[in-house]
């Protein structure tokens, strides 16, 4: 072994760049999360010479002149200035490594302005050299790099194609656009533009610019927040009957961070689990907000991994949030009206006996009263505020402007629908305003009776006095033995006649007309393989089989029957096996193929 050196500055930051700047990709994170905490509202981003060649305009703060060199040296950084601040990041980057590793393995050039200065700073890097100068320009920065890898054959001989590094750039794009919507970005490729949203702070229609127009009609809003732990959640989640092949479309944000968070995810799959097929996953596009000392985000050079202080408190929180939107709870904001000062006649305390007249209705989150008197309504919520301990109490009113009044309305009575007949004896036909509804019987009735079942806490069982004798193996007689209470609480009641043999003695009244060999089997069929989500796999069984069937003529009376019970369903996209239950052919699409469009 040779003798102990020290390398030089140039070796160092190309060792250094190995960790943080592993692609053309890379470089790109870097240079847009530092527009994005300059404040920029425009960041553009042109791609050439097979990735290797990258330009990133943004017209965010600029470089101050006296920073400018320092700003390429390792470890230099505006982001924080002490070994605390890493517990309360609130910038995107934060380690002061990017430039100095970037200007070890590319030939760099900057231009920068603030908006104190008439003029603006001009460096050229190579080799980790810095070489600065006065120059004119435009607020902000531009970043430009060029022959990426040039003196680093080997990591340049490991990239792939540069379709492929394109992807790669794009994908991230994508998401840096779904995680500022207020940030107006474009990407281009050789001159072309790919990728380009206006910044409108609108997450919908920067998934729309992203994605298609059409994508807001498959997803639900999530909004949930927690005062007490200063925690929210925001964005949007697909309906279960629209999902992909795999978990691409997963993206999720910490604090406007992209991570790649495994608490996160389980939570997402959680709540999809009996909603979806197998091996099909969500779109989502959600961004929780935490106080940065309840997340470290200083795990891993790329900073994509988190970790939190009270991780099954966020797994809850993101769970309850996305499940409360598929059920169609979602919170609204509360301060919608304003407070005046009520006139005394109404603030009075009323005489014993007295019932004031009132109206109910119905707010965001809250029970409320309202009473009108002239042009005026006054809500009269449930907190009291009482004079003294015996005194009765004053009921707390506030006063509604005419422009709020809207807010307040009766509930109105959705209409029946317009079931048109039944087709092939499996699917309803219902006529919408939209187009043409079609609704696959069984499992719509399945997924209503798994709901009806899972909030039942006691279900019907039919006692069978005569039951056949059902032959099973020493496996199934051992998981039915393991399992004979969770049975029992779902209303199947199981004896053995041998160590091959076994009988019911009760069945859910739902399914009594079943033979008993049929749902024996389907039990076992369902619970064998998950052993660990047994009463789950149980419900299902017990909806799938209590369901009406396929292939099965249903009358009017019938067939309305199951639509009006099916349209109360917390989850009505999917049935508990995730197959979709409903489709609708648009009247666009029917015009359009009798041409009857213009």
């Amino acid at each position: 072994m040779g003798r102990i050196i020290q390398l030089s500055k140039n070796v160092i930051n190309q060792i250094a760049a190995g960790e943080v700047i592993e692609r053309p990709y890379s470089v790109v994170k870097e240079l847009v999360e530092n527009s994005v905490d300059a404040g920029a509202t425009k960041i553009s981003i042109e791609i050439s010479n097979e990735c290797r060649n990258i330009r990133v305009a943004d017209n965010g703060s600029g470089i101050h002149p006296d920073d400018i060199i320092l700003a390429f040296s390792k470890h230099a950084t505006s982001k924080i200035a002490s070994g605390e601040d890493l517990y309360n990041v609130k910038t995107m980057g934060f380690r002061g490594e990017a430039l100095a590793s970037i200007i070890s393995i590319s030939k760099l050039t900057c231009i920068t302005r603030t908006k104190d200065f008439d003029f603006g700073q001009k460096v050229e890097c190579e080799n980790s050299e810095v070489k600065s100068s006065k120059t004119g320009c435009a607020q902000g920065t531009i970043m430009e790099i060029r022959d990426l890898f040039y003196n680093l054959p080997a990591r340049l001989k490991f990239l792939k194609s540069s379709k492929t590094e394109f992807a790669y750039i794009s994908e991230l794009i994508q998401s840096m656009s779904l995680a500022h919507p207020d940030v107006s970005f474009e990407l281009k490729n050789n001159g072309k533009t790919t990728i380009k949203t206006t910044g409108e702070g609108n997450l919908l229609v920067t998934a729309g610019e992203i994605f298609t127009s059409d994508i807001s009609k498959t997803l639900k809003e999530v909004l949930k927040t927690d005062k007490i732990s200063n925690l929210k959640i925001s964005g949007y989640v697909s309906t279960p009957d629209y999902t992909r092949a795999s978990k691409k479309d997963y993206y999720m944000f910490v604090n406007s961070r992209i991570v790649k968070c495994p608490v996160f995810q389980k939570a997402i799959d959680t709540v999809y689990k009996n909603l979806v097929g197998n091996f099909r996953y969500p779109f989502f596009i959600l961004n929780l907000e935490i106080p940065p000392e309840d997340v470290d985000v200083n795990v891993h050079p790329t900073k994509k991994e988190v970790r939190y202080k009270n991780p099954n408190q966020i797994f809850n929180f993101i769970y309850s949030a996305v499940n409360g939107a598929l059920s169609g709870i979602t919170e609204k904001p509360q301060e919608f009206f304003e407070t005046k000062e009520i006139p005394q006649e109404i603030n009075k305390t009323p005489e014993k006996h007295e019932k004031p007249e009132i109206i109910q209705a119905s707010f965001p989150r809250r029970e409320s009263f309202i009473k009108q008197e002239s042009d005026n309504i006054y809500i009269q919520s449930e907190e009291q505020i009482p004079d003294d301990f015996y005194a009765p109490s004053k009921p707390k009113l506030t006063l509604i402007n005419n422009e709020q009044k809207s807010f307040i309305t009766e509930p109105v009575k959705a209409e029946e629908d317009v079931i048109i007949g039944q087709y092939k004896k499996t699917y309803i036909l219902i006529e919408k305003e939209e187009g043409l509804e079609i609704v696959d019987q069984h499992i719509a009735e399945e997924r209503y009776i798994y709901e009806q079942l899972k909030k039942s806490k006691n279900i019907d069982c039919q006692l069978l006095f005569i039951s056949d004798i059902i032959e099973i193996s020493p496996s199934d007689k051992e998981i039915l033995e393991a399992n004979k209470e969770k049975l029992e609480k779902f209303g199947y009641e199981i004896d053995f006649v041998s160590e091959k043999e076994a009988i019911f003695r009760k069945v859910p009244q739902l399914i009594s007309k079943i033979p008993p060999k049929e749902i024996l089997a389907d039990i076992l069929e369902h619970i064998s393989g998950d052993i660990d989500n047994i009463e789950e796999q149980i419900l299902i069984t017990t909806s799938c089989k209590a369901a009406v069937k396929a292939n099965t003529y249903l009358n009017l009376f019938q067939m309305q029957e199951i639509i009006r019970n099916w349209r109360t369903c917390e989850k009505p996209y999917t049935c508990p096996h995730g197959r979709p239950i409903s489709h609708i052919i648009e009247h666009k699409d029917l015009a359009k193929f009798f041409q009857r469009t213009k």
